[in-house]
């Protein structure tokens, strides 16, 4: 039976040992600290979980790590993307073996396909594996636009269950929103930490989120506060975390929430080439933040 997919899904970072290894052990502790915090799922080796440069068999040891911890007490949403539609075929497949409940699958960057070819890349991906799968749009990192419409054909597939969307326009949004009101199985996802708030009003089903990492009760209560019509108390939340949004985007994603998630003692000091350390000249502003919202 299918997991359901609601709320706060943390684009779940990956800790590093400081010689670059992947940390299993403080992978492990991480995921029992989202667990006890409310976060409603967890997405395995997407973009802030570094796919673009762990290896292909080190994106398949944490995919099982993760599920085996998870243990089913929450959904793991495994990051099964690439621009090789073969290559997607092979991640996705592997997530489906090893138990994952979900796939995302970002649009294939850097080759910028047209929306003939996006809609053949993923109908031959859902044909590929029975796990359910999510597009995943994020045209600032890929070079690609999946648009409502080539979405709207996609949603047919009884294994594409869902997108998450990280362009912030209003008209876009109602459009994917529609599409999941006319198709009871397909959901939507904010991917944008600084709208998603006005994402879920419109009536997303929840957000995939790169604060969550940092602040998962919070994402989570957000979540749930919308859910419930209480919409003061979500806003209020929303409003404290404006800054911290904005501060985790000051360089490319994930070196600000990896350096955070290290200050709050979560993973070590460690990120990959070509990916480097937070610059010391945001890092004042970020723990003022943090000492503000009692991260630390």
């Amino acid at each position: 039976m299918m997991q359901v997919l609601n709320g706060s899904l943390v684009a779940l970072i990956t800790p590093m040992l400081k010689n670059g290894e992947v940390d299993l052990i403080s992978l492990g502790k991480l995921i029992d600290w989202h667990i006890d915090e409310g976060t409603n799922g967890i997405v395995s080796v997407g973009t802030t979980g570094e796919s673009a440069t762990v290896n292909v068999n080190e994106h398949i040891r944490i995919i099982e790590y993760t599920v085996k911890h998870v243990n089913k007490r929450i959904p793991v949403i495994a990051g099964t993307g690439a621009n090789s539609t073969s290559e997607a075929i092979d991640l996705t497949k592997e997530a489906f073996d090893l138990g994952a409940d979900f796939s995302l699958i970002v649009t294939p960057y850097y080759n910028k396909p047209t929306q003939k070819g996006l809609i053949e890349h993923y109908l031959k991906l859902a044909d590929s594996a029975a796990i359910p799968q999510i597009l995943y749009n994020v045209p600032s990192r890929t070079a690609c636009d999946l648009l409502p419409s080539t979405a709207k054909v996609l949603s047919d597939h009884e294994n594409i269950v869902g997108i998450k969307e990280a362009v912030n326009e209003k008209e876009r949004i109602k459009e994917l929103i529609d599409i999941g009101k006319s198709k009871k199985n397909f959901k939507i996802f904010s991917g944008d930490d600084p709208t998603f708030f006005d994402f879920l009003k419109m009536g997303g089903d929840g957000v995939i989120s790169v604060a969550a990492n940092v602040i998962p009760r919070s994402i989570s209560s957000i979540c749930r506060h919308v859910s419930e019509n209480n919409i003061s108390q979500a806003k209020k939340l929303n409003e404290d975390n404006d800054n911290l949004y904005e501060l985790l985007f000051v360089e490319s994603n994930p070196i600000p929430v990896k350096w955070i998630a290290y200050k709050m003692g979560l993973v070590e000091n460690s990120i990959r080439l070509p990916l480097t350390i937070l610059d010391e000249q945001y890092q004042e502003n970020i723990i003022s933040e943090m000492l503000k919202l009692e991260m630390i």
